[in-house]
């Protein structure tokens, strides 16, 4: 007689679930920080719109 273990996949599909999310969020963050933000939260002033400048332009973006 054989004994046949079958995982639980709960945990495995929470930890996609978490890892998805945590995707989501961070592509939504570097699309306002190259798309949007103005030095009012990267805290650099200009410096972060001028490093995207041509990003932005690509994206459809504008900024002037």
């Amino acid at each position: 007689m054989a004994v046949v273990h079958t995982p639980d996949d709960s945990l495995g599909s929470a930890a996609l679930a978490v890892a998805v999310a945590a995707t989501v969020i961070l592509a939504f963050v570097v699309l306002y920080l190259v798309g949007f933000d103005q030095g009012a939260i990267s805290r650099t002033g200009m410096f972060m719109h001028e490093l995207m400048h041509d990003g932005r332009h690509l994206l459809g973006l504008p900024c002037h």
